[in-house]
């Protein structure tokens, strides 16, 4: 039996301007919206997506589930998100190689590194 990894689901109070954002941010296209869904692609037939689905409560803890990225110029990248309109953020991950950030719901994500060569 294979398994196809299709999307990860990101609650959100208000999907569609929490999907326009990511986005826009990685330079995504956007596959499906309704009122209470947004779904982005890579591309309209590449895996896996994010889907934006709308839960009517805030984000209350530490995220169990965060992504990660890695871009050719760490710091540019930071800069670019936090002019996009993410945030810094601690959660307690002290002096690391990576750089936490949330996005305008308060989802964490992290901004590695680049990777050696």
């Amino acid at each position: 039996m294979a398994l196809e990894w299709e999307q990860v689901i990101v609650h959100a109070q208000d999907p569609q301007a929490l999907g326009k954002w990511w986005a826009e941010a990685l330079g995504w296209v956007v596959v499906h919206s309704s009122d209470d869904e947004f779904e982005i692609r890579p591309a309209p037939d590449r895996l896996p997506g994010l889907e934006f689905v709308r839960l009517a409560e805030p984000k209350k803890a530490k995220s169990r589930l965060h992504l990660d990225f890695r871009p050719d110029d760490q710091e540019a990248e930071v800069a670019r998100l936090l002019a996009h309109g993410a945030r810094r953020v601690d959660i307690g991950q002290g002096e690391q190689s990576w750089v936490v950030l949330a996005d305008p719901e308060g989802n964490e994500f992290c901004i590695l590194r680049r990777r050696s060569r």
